[in-house]
């Protein structure tokens, strides 16, 4: 075979650190710009974006000469220097510690988009850290919930 084909898809949930509300309305929109352009530059492709003032999702089709971890560290590292440059008199915005990285497939990219769009109807009855955890048991990752919130 020729040719290196790669086709990978992920959906990635992470919090601002201790879940602070820190994602406004002034910031939302240009944030989830902002990382588009960061996983644009990663030679990813960002399919949809949503989330709450404490957390985001994102799904995403995978370079496939990323890193998971590396691509992770950049896109926080890269989002919480922007925001804090660009919106400043503001409290100081850092994303936790972890993430959750969960495989999607090429047939359930619909799901998973729609899932993304809807985050604030669903919120209304379930918090992240709810919706999280239900996360982990779907994809079967075991954790240690002492360590879950960083």
């Amino acid at each position: 075979m020729p040719q290196s084909l790669h086709c990978k898809y992920g959906h990635i949930v992470f919090s601002t650190k201790d879940r602070q509300k820190l994602i406004t309305e002034d910031v939302e929109k240009r944030l989830y710009e902002y990382l588009g352009g960061i996983i644009k530059s990663l030679n990813g492709n960002l399919l949809q974006i949503n989330g709450m003032p404490d957390h985001l999702h994102l799904l995403i089709r995978e370079s496939k000469t990323s890193v998971d971890q590396e691509f992770i560290g950049q896109l926080k590292g890269d989002s919480s220097r922007w925001v804090n440059k660009t919106f400043s008199g503001r409290p100081h915005f850092s994303w936790q510690k972890s993430y959750g990285w969960f495989s999607v497939g090429p047939q359930d990219l619909d799901v998973a988009i729609k899932y993304i769009k809807t985050q604030k109807e669903h919120h209304q009855s379930l918090t992240f850290q709810e919706e999280y955890q239900r996360f982990l048991k779907k994809y079967k990752v075991q954790f240690d919930e002492q360590y879950l919130w960083d």
